[in-house]
């Protein structure tokens, strides 16, 4: 009988139900994960090292899996040290491994944790020379082993992570926009907003193109984790022909013959920069794209679909706008506008905009039907949908023009 380990796969904050689901269907394919609980930032969950392997390869929402090592109370840093101390490293990586060690806490009592992540290290490297005479040393930007302690106000927890690079890393970004989305974001908000392969997909302010290329791997097929490398595949205990059994399993998707995906920007930078982004990704379709202003765009198909995008803020805003206007003033200009265009030409769609500014329905004059709240980093933001139910324009046009 194999092994079984705890895991914790943190997230973005607000992903973690849609997290869970996704964990629940990488779970079904071998059977053998299981998902326990969600708290704010991540799931636990358990099963084979090859589950590992497994949520490393499919996840597009889990920003690592860690593999717990050992979980236990505290008082003060010698028992970090000690707890440490006891686990068995050396089956997982050698002393010729570089290591990186972090640590986080909630409610923490300790004075430093920057002191508690050289307790960590300390523990490590002793346990490595009492045995072998050499110990691993540290490296900050590439480390083969990244080592991860989380600390509440009683228990102290320390796991090995099994990916290495963070996971929203899915290693096809040649170029990036200004503050692009990461790609498990990214991925979290079509699943939050119910966006399916098939259901025609519109961002209209794509920037370098994350929203629209998560969506169309999707559509291909195309794991995540297909073409990077992992930390787990420099383990003692690796599994090469498991590895490569696991992803031989991978069934990608016939090309779709009539487009469902759709992306526009008033950049034309943007729109190469998509372009490009979309074929490093593996993308062998068409995704049409359109050079054109968010206050200009059409619906892109006849049936309605979903309408998804970050949308601007600041500066951005006034890539072509009236660089007298305030801020404020043109914010208020772009939405009103963009409002307009989605009454008229978007009936029956879902819209979909991430934000962190709260007050984006004010500006739309649209109340929404649904507000998720989520972190972007330390960033509070809020996903609005918003319903185009037939007969916006109509009310618009009847009110009074001073209450336009």
């Amino acid at each position: 009988m194999k092994t079984r380990y705890s895991y914790f796969c943190p997230c973005p904050r607000g992903l973690e139900a849609a997290l869970a689901e996704e964990l629940n269907e990488i779970g079904q394919i071998n059977k053998t994960l299981h998902v326990h609980t969600q708290v704010p930032g991540g799931v636990h969950c358990s099963g084979e090292l090859s589950d590992a392997y497994r949520i490393n390869l499919y996840s597009r929402i889990a920003s690592r899996c860690l593999l717990r090592m050992a979980h236990s109370g505290y008082i003060n840093e010698n028992d970090i040290y000690d707890l440490t101390l006891e686990q068995p490293w050396e089956d997982w990586f050698g002393y010729h491994h570089t290591i990186r060690v972090d640590v986080t806490g909630i409610k923490c009592p300790l004075k430093s944790l920057e002191f508690a992540t050289l307790k960590i290290k300390d523990a490590i490297c002793d346990r490595f020379r009492d045995q072998f005479t050499q110990r691993p040393s540290v490296d900050t930007k590439m480390p083969d082993m990244r080592i991860v302690g989380f600390l509440d106000a009683r228990n102290f927890t320390v796991y090995l992570d099994t990916s290495g690079e963070a996971l929203f890393k899915r290693g096809w970004r040649l170029e990036t926009g200004d503050a692009p989305l990461r790609e498990n974001l990214a991925a979290g908000l079509l699943r939050t907003a119910g966006w399916k392969p098939g259901i025609p997909l519109l961002d209209p302010m794509c920037g370098s193109g994350t929203i629209l290329i998560e969506a169309a791997q999707m559509l291909a097929g195309i794991p995540p984790g297909l073409h990077r490398e992992f930390a787990f595949e420099k383990f003692g205990s690796f599994d090469q022909e498991e590895w490569q059994a696991i992803k031989d399993q991978v069934k990608l998707t016939h090309i779709p013959e009539v487009p469902s995906i759709f992306g526009s920007d008033i950049s034309g930078d943007a729109i190469v920069m998509t372009r490009n982004n979309l074929n490093k990704a593996g993308i062998k379709f068409e995704v049409p794209l359109k050079q054109i202003e968010a206050q200009e765009i059409k619906a892109p198909t006849d049936a309605p679909g979903i309408l998804l995008t970050n949308p601007p803020y600041g500066e951005r805003i006034g890539v072509r706008g009236d660089g007298s206007l305030e801020p404020d003033d043109l914010a208020r200009d772009f939405f009103s506008s963009f409002s307009t265009t989605l009454k008229q030409r978007f009936t029956g769609w879902s819209v979909f905009l991430f934000t962190a500014d709260l007050g984006l329905p004010k500006f739309l004059r649209l109340k929404e039907s649904r507000k998720t709240p989520f972190f972007n980093g330390a960033l509070e933001c809020r996903l609005f949908r918003f319903d185009m139910v037939a007969g916006f324009n109509r009310r618009e046009e009847a009110k009074p023009k001073s209450d336009a």
